[in-house]
């Protein structure tokens, strides 16, 4: 769209359920949408995103600028203000802010700033419409005017990831002014977006924990526990920040390092709740106890050395004293440093590429046939194919600045040839990228028309090639990361090859979206998904260095709040910043 210029708890027996992870800064807070069934990591997420957690989430401050604008006044220059505006889901606009008015100017440089929240796993479109405010007007406070008293200079949309994403963090704009009821747009010169993050999402601090003589809650073993990190709101509201690992069988649990970002805190004075829980797989974990401490506070801990004994409200409320337990937290760790984030590593040049693999197997149905999944509706309606594609792909496009997407289909029998399990979907022999998402899609109904469906459902050779492409980046010393998206519609019949691939690949710049279409039985390919806290082995012992799959059946997530993307999405910075930062590998200068 432009070009580059110069991101109640009222107690632990609450149901608690399942799904999507949560963290911050090198685990930013993530929220995968109550998409898997079991699993401890499953219940204690699904808690994390009933109290409104989210992807990576980041505060992105926007400064405006224009050039050329339409000259409305007569005897002087334009009197320029612009309204910014948040799109929501309905078509409706909700106003954001106002710039103050620049008198006299056609170039003008708003002072005004608007800090919005950018998260990664979502489209977030964004209207700038510019005002020529009248003389009799500027004595008025901006946020009074009635908008409709005054001169329209045009208007500019965007995504935010747009801006956000951009290699000189700057986009520009044509300001745009339908006048003739949709017939013909005047362009009424350029609207530029800078957007920076800021400082408060980069100001990370880690912690490590560790609790002595925890309560016991289980009979034949010992508890299975996990911390939750919550701030209060004003108005009383706990808001998760962080939630661990589980620790099985253990009173005395150190987890691995948490960290929270500045922004997600509030300040080091704001009062955190650490609450620990005995984790239980019907989703109503106990709670053994909590402290409630700032990070000035636990850095005090730290530093002496002192723990802090749990306590358990009193059942009463306020008018019944605590109870202080004999179990403590220590802080074995405290660090504040500044981070490196997803967005210094875009801002700086790295490439997020897509990759996407369709499963043309036999048991999708006759895609000429309205009851297959593959069949392409003449209304325009996308099937479950498409819509992950689109889903997906409009998110990732803006992180891959040629926008050619290799796209792959398999277990299928192209013309006059045997079954294939990893066949260019475009019928090249020899490349398999096309342009943008339109050729995505194009190809795969060009593709639907020129093979026979087969089978068996394998993953290991599409995961094979993206891996073999991710390898070659490194070699060449690029920063790239890739992701691929694969949609099938039933459980694979490779699994073992596929857990070889996926244990082999996660040393790569790369991360496997899996999408289940249709109503299989997805609960096999779960496994994949490192999630629940077991990491992939392969057939030689060799296990996964890191979690690289994020797997969403489309079925839970059809009718829910949370979309494919976002589900698919929530965990993909993640990834991408444990593998930057495990080799160490900084933004290009």
């Amino acid at each position: 769209m432009g070009n580059c210029f110069s991101g109640d708890i009222s107690g632990g027996r609450q149901a608690v359920g399942g799904a999507g992870s949560a963290a911050a800064g090198a685990s930013s807070t993530f929220d995968g949408g109550g998409l898997k069934s079991t699993g401890a990591a499953d219940a204690v997420d699904h808690f994390l995103k009933s109290r409104g957690l989210r992807g990576l989430v980041s505060q992105i401050e926007l400064s405006l600028s224009a050039s050329r604008l339409h000259d409305r006044d007569m005897l002087s220059k334009s009197d320029p203000m612009a309204v910014v505006y948040a799109k929501q889901r309905d078509g409706t606009l909700e106003e954001i802010g106002r710039t103050e008015v620049v008198l006299n100017s056609l170039n003008p440089v708003w002072i005004a700033k608007f800090v919005v929240t950018y998260q990664f796993e979502m489209l977030q479109p964004l209207v700038f419409r510019v005002y020529d405010v009248d003389a009799q007007f500027h004595n008025v406070p901006e946020k009074t005017l009635k908008l409709d008293e005054q001169e329209f200079l045009g208007e500019a949309s965007c995504y935010l990831s747009e801006v956000a994403s951009t290699h000189c963090k700057s986009l520009a704009l044509n300001l745009e002014y339908d006048e003739y009821g949709g017939e013909r747009t005047q362009k009424l010169g350029e609207l530029t977006i800078h957007a920076e993050e800021c400082v408060s999402s980069k100001a990370m601090t880690e912690m490590i924990f560790h609790c002595t003589n925890l309560d016991n809650k289980e009979f034949f073993s010992k508890s299975d526990l996990f911390l939750v990190i919550s701030r209060a709101t004003e108005s009383g509201h706990l808001i998760p920040i962080y939630k661990t690992e589980v620790i099985k069988n253990d009173l005395n649990p150190m987890w691995k390092p948490v960290v929270v970002n500045l922004q997600q805190v509030g300040s080091k004075e704001t009062p955190l709740n650490i609450e620990c829980y005995n984790f239980n797989s019907n989703g109503k974990h106990d709670l053994i106890g909590k402290v409630v401490k700032s990070l000035a506070d636990l850095e005090m801990l730290h530093q002496y050395q002192h723990g802090e004994h749990l306590f358990l409200p009193g059942s009463d409320g306020p008018a019944q004293s605590d109870k202080i337990l004999k179990g403590q937290l220590y802080v074995q760790k405290f660090s504040d440093n500044k981070r490196q984030t997803f967005l210094d590593y875009i801002a700086a040049g790295c490439e997020v590429n897509f990759m996407v693999a369709i499963d043309f197997t036999a048991s999708n149905g006759n895609p000429r046939l309205s009851d297959s999944l593959h069949y392409i509706d003449p209304s325009g309606r996308p099937n479950a194919y498409q819509r992950a594609i689109l889903d997906v792909g409009e998110i990732l496009q803006f992180y891959d600045t040629d926008k050619r997407f290799l796209a792959w289909g398999f277990g299928a029998r192209p013309i006059d040839g045997p079954v294939s399990h990893c066949f260019n979907l475009n019928g090249s022999t020899y490349y398999p990228e096309v342009d943008g998402i339109h050729g995505i899609m194009s190809a795969y109904a060009s593709a639907l028309q020129n093979v026979s469906l087969a089978g068996p459902t394998l993953f290991g050779p599409v995961i094979k090639t993206a891996a073999a492409i991710a390898s070659r980046s490194v070699a060449s010393n690029l920063q790239k990361y890739f992701v691929l998206l694969i949609i099938t519609d039933g459980v694979i019949t490779d699994l073992q090859e596929t857990k070889d691939a996926l244990v082999k690949a996660s040393d790569l710049p790369l991360s496997i979206l899996i999408v289940g279409v249709g109503g299989a039985d997805f609960k096999e390919m779960e496994v994949l998904d490192a999630d629940k806290g077991e990491k992939l082995v392969s057939s030689t012992g060799q296990i996964a260095t890191r979690d690289i799959v994020q797997f969403v059946p489309m079925q839970n997530v059809q009718n829910g709040e949370v979309s494919a993307a976002q589900a698919l999405l929530a965990e993909l910075p993640g990834q991408f910043m444990s593998y930057m930062q495990s080799r160490d590998i900084k933004p290009l200068d």
